[in-house]
C-alpha cells in the first residue's frame, strides 16, 4: 500500500519506524513515496530464512563481506528535495570492501547492497517487483536475485541483462559470493 500525503526522507523514514503508529508495519520509500506493507508470511519468512542462513554462512566462512536479515535498510539514493529512496531486500550482502572503517552503522546503511535478494509474495504485484529492481540496479547494486517460490524459479538481474534459473539449473554467486552455488531444486524442494 502506498501513502501519498508527501514527499519522505531516509531521516523521515527512521522516525516513522520508530513510532507506535507503525511498530508493526514494513516501511520502504521510493523517491520519497512511503510504501507501507504488512509482515510477511509464515512460508514467505522460513523460506527467505533458508536463504538468508545459505548466503550468510558463505559469506561469513570466506570472510566475504555481510549479510543482513529481511527489512534492513539500504540508502540507495538520498535527493536534496526529499525525494529519497530506502529499499529493504529480503536478505542483502554488503561486500567487505565497502564496510566502512569505523564499523556498522547504526541506522540504515549509506548505499545500495552489492546483491539484493527478493522472494516473490503471493501479494507482491510484477511491477512493484520490476521496480524495486530497477532501483537497485540504478542506484549500484551488482545483482538483485529474485526468487518465485510459486513457480520455483530464480530471476538474476544484473547491469548487463537478465536470466530466469529453473528446477535443475544452479545459482551462482559470481564475482559477489565466489565459490557459492546452489542447485535451484535444492532450495525450493525443502
Amino acid at each position: 500500500m502506498i501513502v501519498q500525503e508527501r514527499l519522505y526522507s531516509a531521516a523521515d523514514l527512521w522516525e516513522l519506524s520508530h513510532s507506535p503508529e507503525y511498530k508493526d508495519k514494513r516501511l520502504e520509500l521510493s523517491e520519497g513515496v512511503l510504501i507501507v506493507m504488512a509482515p510477511a508470511a509464515f512460508q514467505h519468512g522460513n523460506f527467505t530464512m533458508d536463504l538468508g542462513y545459505l548466503i550468510k554462512h558463505h559469506a561469513k566462512t570466506h570472510d566475504l563481506g555481510v549479510v543482513t536479515a529481511a527489512e534492513t535498510g539500504f540508502i540507495l539514493h538520498t535527493n536534496p528535495d526529499g525525494r529519497d529512496t530506502v529499499r529493504a531486500p529480503d536478505v542483502g550482502f554488503v561486500s567487505k570492501s565497502r564496510l566502512p572503517d569505523e564499523g556498522l552503522p547504526e541506522g540504515y546503511f549509506p548505499g545500495a547492497p552489492d546483491l539484493a535478494v527478493e522472494v516473490v509474495s503471493p501479494n507482491d504485484s510484477a511491477d512493484e517487483i520490476q521496480q524495486k529492481v530497477n532501483e537497485y540496479l540504478r542506484y549500484g547494486t551488482k545483482a538483485v536475485w529474485v526468487f518465485y517460490p510459486k513457480s520455483k524459479t530464480i530471476a538474476v538481474h544484473m547491469p548487463s541483462g537478465s536470466r530466469t534459473l529453473h528446477p535443475g539449473d544452479t545459482l551462482d554467486g559470481g564475482d559477489l559470493l565466489p565459490g557459492f552455488k546452489l542447485a535451484v531444486s535444492d532450495l525450493f524442494d525443502k
